[in-house]
């Protein structure tokens, strides 16, 4: 059995340069627990010269990290680079080619082609491991692959962005705008500084949902086009309305089967302030599984930051370590489906319509007789005037109705003279 491990840090962000550090500092810590010794043998990024919170090793470091294959024994990759493709995707193959086990946080990367990935990791009999891929510091892919691993699970949800998470709990507790929350969050580094986007929009979630879909369903990744909304367009106005109505807002990634069929879906929620989920705040994640016999079982804690995602890739690292190999996915790529997917237009949902009209009679006869045109009935109506500008808020809450209906519905709003701008819908999660 092999005594030594030769390590390779590819990528010093944030993440990469805590985990060199974390290597440094917990080297004992790791020997003794798995009975292994490792070295750092190679480290790579862009800058050599750029000024980084922690030392590094100058002379171990490469600029192009396919150097390391042809100059350097490394037993264990970590990359930490976090492109989709280009060079996260050419070292992650090379290594794997050349029988090196992969350790990655890149849920980019995995949620576009983790089946090719995993398929060369099973034909060259090494690891590729990616647990701090969702959720950071929550175990959650163990979780399904093994300690979960005998029941038949039927959906997956919960909030897996804790950027998001952190605006909506923020903007309640502040009153204040979207835009004054989200440069906080940069400040405190829960936000990217330059472009936050694929985190408002709800791509970081929902690449998140397709790992774990892949993985509670023995799946191949599905690429058909989903529902994915992110945060951008909730208003201050309607966390407060929410509030009235003993609701808060919360940005969901759920994977379900559905008469046979995957369904997966990112976008903003209304659910209870009674409830579990209600009550995950600031950049906290949590993840819910339902399955069979276990029922509904919860993980929560830190989903974001360097801290958390570095205790997910040691977790990865000891496992390699301990010589537990394991199919990424848990089941042989060739074991593994592809599932139909769930036709989006037949989602249900009650939904929260908020209008912003000219405050004159009839528009709400006008509105409440579009909706019933496409069977979508009204449970409550809150109507707000504000007569100083001649204008008025209507929010109706509705009950169940179809996705296709609400859509053909709400874009007759479009061009209408007497609505103020295009209708907020947000869904009440069933």
């Amino acid at each position: 059995m092999k005594k030594k491990f030769n390590i390779a840090v590819v990528g010093l962000g944030q993440v990469g340069l805590y985990l060199l550090n974390e290597l440094k500092n917990k080297r004992k810590n790791l020997e003794l627990i798995t009975g292994k010794k490792i070295n750092v043998v190679a480290i790579s990024a862009k800058n050599i010269k750029k000024k980084r919170k922690f030392k590094i090793n100058k002379k171990i470091f490469f600029s192009n990290p396919l150097d390391i294959f042809k100059k350097t024994k490394v037993d264990i990759l970590f990359e930490a680079i976090g492109l989709s493709n280009g060079i996260s995707k050419k070292v992650v193959e090379a290594a794997l080619k050349n029988k090196i086990h992969v350790i990655t946080p890149n849920k980019a990367l995995i949620s576009k082609h983790g089946d090719l990935l995993a398929k060369l990791a099973e034909q060259n009999k090494v690891n590729l491991q990616f647990e701090a891929s969702v959720a950071g510091g929550i175990p959650i892919l163990k979780s399904i692959k093994e300690g979960l691993a005998s029941n038949k699970i039927s959906k997956v949800y919960g909030i897996l962005n804790g950027t998001t998470n952190y605006i909506l709990s923020e903007m309640e507790n502040t009153n204040e705008s979207f835009e004054r929350v989200l440069k906080k969050a940069q400040k405190l580094g829960y936000a990217e500084p330059g472009n936050p986007k694929l985190d408002l929009n709800g791509f970081d979630a929902f690449a998140k949902v397709r790992i774990l879909s892949a993985l509670a369903f023995n799946n191949k990744i599905s690429k058909h086009k989903c529902i994915m909304e992110g945060i951008e367009n909730i208003d201050l106005k309607d966390i407060k309305i929410a509030n009235q109505l003993n609701l808060r807002i919360k940005l969901l990634g759920i994977s379900e089967i559905i008469n046979n069929q995957l369904f997966e879906t990112v976008h903003p929620c209304m659910v209870s302030n009674n409830s579990y989920i209600g009550n995950v705040s600031g950049v906290m994640n949590a993840v819910i599984t339902q399955g069979k016999p276990v029922g509904e079982s919860i993980l929560q804690g830190e989903g974001a930051g360097p801290g958390p995602t570095s205790s997910s890739l040691l977790s990865d690292l000891v496992s390699i370590l301990r010589g537990n190999s394991n199919n990424p996915f848990g089941t042989p790529s060739s074991l593994r489906k592809k599932l139909k997917p769930f036709n989006s237009n037949n989602y249900t949902n009650s939904l929260y319509l908020r209008f912003e009209v000219k405050d004159k009679s009839g528009v709400l006869s006008m509105i409440t007789n579009r909706l019933a045109k496409y069977n979508i009935s009204i449970k409550r109506i809150i109507q707000t005037p504000d007569k100083l500008n001649k204008k008025a808020t209507i929010v109706i809450i509705t009950h169940k109705t179809s996705e296709i209906n609400s859509k053909n519905c709400l874009s007759i709003f479009k061009k209408n003279k007497n609505i103020l701008k295009f209708p907020t819908l947000i869904r009440l999660y069933n």
